[in-house]
């Protein structure tokens, strides 16, 4: 049996991945990695470092990536929830600026595997969510870019209304609130 499945979406390379977990009334257990098994399913990448943030309800990070030293991210969510969003910034493909969003929660287990290319974002669906994510690259500051979370051109639907978040309540970094969008976000990339 194998320890992970990979379901497909509708943008190329963009993943979902369902861990086995193994419960009973003691709790659970689940590998979250293991590069073996990763491979046999068809997903062949190194990971260098690991992240995790916690957060309040209403916290939008993002949509970020790196303009050098590309990063994919293997994310999930250990504690709380999350609506998780990938955007395509790769030129040439033909999903070139689509988005694809999925719900991370402690209970379901899933994650989502964004590989390079693509920017990355989220916001937490309840208070003290903790997030965390493996990199195929090193954080590099000086290359740090994003495209803006509300770009109309790109049209995220944030089920922000669902989760009882009111837009006047997002809790943005100052950089993050002031992102280009994605048809200006070369200007201030290298």
């Amino acid at each position: 049996m194998a320890k992970f499945k990979k379901i497909t979406t509708p943008i190329t390379n963009l993943y979902i991945i369902e861990p086995t977990v193994f419960g009973d009334n003691r709790g659970f257990f689940m590998e979250s990695y293991s590069k073996k098994d990763f491979e046999e399913i068809g997903l062949d990448m190194d990971f260098v470092q690991d992240n995790h943030s916690k957060s309040k309800k209403g916290v939008l990070r993002g949509l970020h990536f790196q303009t050098r030293f590309t990063q994919g991210k293997l994310v999930r969510v250990t504690r709380g929830s999350v609506w998780d969003v990938a955007v395509d910034l790769r030129e040439g493909s033909e999903t070139f600026g689509k988005w694809y969003g999925v719900l991370l929660t402690e209970e379901n287990k899933k994650m989502f595997y964004v590989p390079e290319g693509f920017a990355h974002g989220f916001v937490t669906l309840e208070d003290d969510t903790e997030f965390q994510y493996k990199c195929t690259n090193y954080y590099a500051p000086e290359f740090d870019a994003g495209i803006i979370w509300n770009d109309e051109t790109v049209g995220i639907q944030w089920p922000f209304e669902e989760y009882g978040i009111k837009m006047e309540e997002l809790l943005i970094s100052g950089k993050d609130q002031v992102l280009p969008k994605i048809e200006d976000r070369k200007k201030f990339e290298d």
